[in-house]
């Protein structure tokens, strides 16, 4: 992508009330004014709140925003050239139950307070397979403590990937930890009880994945 490209993209988000862009001073310092609120000062009703965290081009947020007007989706990502695709989508089909945030997921507790969000989806994470970029990986310990701050005492953390090395890393810490699996495929196009949020929606790189070859799998999830 041109730099003109992001530039205008930069903009435009900008004018964007369905993107939310704060500072890391201002979430570092617990200035941040949504914690606690999303529900009644961005979405203003008090239904479910449900993140994508690293969202990429908001495919899977609009998609699950729209098929579920019952529940408030928000995508989360550090580039905001990115998921400018998903927020205009949003303007553009007036979909009201979908929101972005452009920031580091390390923050996602200063974003959030306890106990507000009702579920997480990771989608298609970078596996980060190199020893040194363990800290790095949504789904090591730190994170996972980091999402049962936020979580709702029964939320459900939802993991799809591409990646062999990221589904076998997440079973074996989610066992040697002591938490609850709710369920894991290993390729969720042959498995029958496989969600249809998990089936039914595909993103442009999950395309290209499928056309590879690759098995897409699936882990879903509690936090004890």
């Amino acid at each position: 992508m041109g730099s003109k490209n992001k530039l205008r993209r930069f903009r435009e988000n900008e004018q964007f009330d369905n993107v939310v862009q704060p500072s890391r001073e201002e979430l570092t310092q617990n200035n941040f004014p949504l914690r606690g609120k999303w529900r009644s000062n961005f979405f203003k009703n008090n239904n479910p709140i449900v993140l994508e965290l690293g969202c990429g081009k908001g495919e899977y947020s609009v998609a699950l925003a729209l098929a579920n007007p019952e529940k408030n989706f928000i995508g989360v990502d550090i580039k905001g050239a990115r998921f400018w695709r998903g927020a205009k989508t949003g303007i553009e089909e007036n979909i009201n139950n979908l929101g972005f945030i452009r920031t580091q997921i390390e923050l996602v507790d200063h974003i959030f307070d306890e106990n507000e969000i009702d579920e997480i989806w990771i989608t298609f994470p970078d596996p980060q397979i190199k020893y040194k970029r363990t800290k790095h990986r949504l789904t090591n310990s730190e994170f996972l403590q980091k999402y049962k701050y936020i979580l709702k005492p029964d939320g459900i953390v939802n993991l799809k990937t591409d990646s062999e090395f990221m589904h076998g890393y997440t079973l074996g810490l989610l066992h040697g930890e002591g938490h609850e699996i709710i369920q894991a495929n290993h390729d969720v196009y042959k498995n029958v009880y496989s969600p249809k949020e998990v089936t039914g929606i595909q993103t442009f790189y999950e395309k290209q994945y499928l056309e590879q070859g690759k098995r897409i799998t699936y882990i879903q999830f509690k936090i004890k």
